[in-house]
C-alpha cells in the first residue's frame, strides 16, 4: 500500500539518513536515489495519517495548467503554499526588486505551457509563445500513444536564474499500454514531510486529468527521487504519523461533461470518502 510504503521510507531516512546542511539552514537527514510506486487503481494516494490540504493541491495544479506564475492568484483562493517564496522580502533577497510581490518568475506553469518563451513578468500575455508541452503531450497521447517522448520538463537552465524557486519535481514521462495511462516523475529534491505527500497527490491528479481527457484509465504513478530528505524540525511531527495506521484511500470523480483540460475547474473534481486522522503541523523551510 502506497501510504505504508511512504511511511517506511520516512522511517528509513530518519534512522539511516545522512545529516546535511541545506539552503534553508534548517538541516536535513537525507538519502539519495529512492522511489515510491503507486497503483492508482487501488485508490487516490492522499495520505490518511494526516489531514491533507486537498483544495490547495487542486488549486495549485490547475494554476500550473493555466500557465500562470502569479502567486496572488492562489492567495485569492485562500491557498498560501507559495507565500513564502513570493513575498516582497524573499524576492528582494534574490535581487528581484523590480518584480511585483507574488511574481515567481518562469516557474512550473510557464515551462509547461510556454517553454522557451522570453519571460517578462507574471502579467504579460504569452499566448502562442514558446512550446506548449502539455497540449503537445495530450495530442501525442491521443494520436500516437506508444510514442517514447511523452514528456513534460520544467527544468530550463536558461530560466533557472530568474525563478524564485527552481523546480523540485522537474520531469515527468507518461506511458500508455492497453488504454491505461501511467506516469513516472523525477524529483531532484524531495521533502518527505510536506512536499512529497503534496507532490504525490498532485501528479496522481494530473495523471487522472490527462487520462480523463484522453479517454484512458489510470495505471501506475512512479515517483523517483534524488535528494530524499526529512527536515530535522519535522522529525517529531512525522513520528506522530509513523505511530498511526494508514486508512482506506479515497477516490476521485471528474465531471464527464468536461473534455478539455483547460476548461476543468476545481468544482469539476470531487474527492470521495476521504477519512483522515487530523492535522499534523510542520513548518515549511524557505
Amino acid at each position: 500500500m502506497i501510504e505504508q510504503d511512504y511511511l517506511d521510507l520516512v522511517k528509513k531516512i530518519i534512522e539511516q539518513g545522512h545529516l546535511r546542511t541545506d539552503r534553508t539552514n534548517v538541516g536535513t537527514t537525507s538519502l539519495f536515489g529512492t522511489q515510491l510506486r503507486c497503483n492508482l487503481q487501488d485508490g487516490f494516494p492522499l495520505l490518511t495519517t494526516k489531514k491533507m490540504a486537498w483544495k490547495a493541491i487542486v488549486a495549485e495544479l490547475l494554476w500550473f495548467i493555466s500557465g500562470k506564475t502569479d502567486a496572488k492568484i492562489l492567495q485569492q483562493q485562500g491557498v498560501s503554499i507559495w507565500n513564502g517564496n513570493s513575498s516582497r522580502e524573499y524576492l528582494d533577497k534574490l535581487g528581484f526588486n523590480h518584480r511585483q510581490e507574488g511574481d515567481l518568475g518562469p516557474v512550473y506553469g510557464f515551462q509547461w505551457r510556454h517553454f522557451g518563451a522570453k519571460y517578462i513578468d507574471c502579467k504579460a500575455d504569452y499566448n502562442n509563445q514558446g512550446a506548449d508541452q502539455l497540449a503537445e503531450l495530450i495530442h501525442n497521447i491521443k494520436t500516437n500513444p506508444h510514442e517514447g517522448r511523452l514528456l513534460i520538463c520544467s527544468w530550463n537552465p536558461v530560466d533557472i536564474p530568474i525563478m524564485a524557486l527552481p523546480p523540485c519535481h522537474l520531469l515527468c514521462q507518461f506511458y500508455v499500454q492497453d488504454k491505461i495511462l501511467s506516469c513516472q516523475m523525477y524529483q531532484r529534491s524531495a521533502d518527505m514531510g510536506l512536499g512529497v505527500p503534496f507532490n504525490m497527490a498532485s501528479y496522481a491528479l494530473l495523471t487522472h486529468l490527462i487520462a480523463h481527457v484522453c479517454d484512458l484509465q489510470v495505471g501506475q504513478l512512479i515517483m523517483t527521487f534524488g535528494d530524499t530528505h526529512v527536515y530535522t524540525n519535522h522529525i517529531k511531527a512525522l513520528q506522530t504519523q509513523l505511530d498511526r495506521q494508514p486508512g482506506q484511500l479515497p477516490t476521485i470523480k471528474i465531471n464527464t461533461d468536461v473534455k478539455d483540460i483547460d476548461n476543468i475547474t476545481i468544482d469539476d473534481i470531487l474527492l470521495q470518502n476521504y477519512v483522515h486522522q487530523g492535522v499534523v503541523k510542520m513548518d515549511m523551510a524557505v
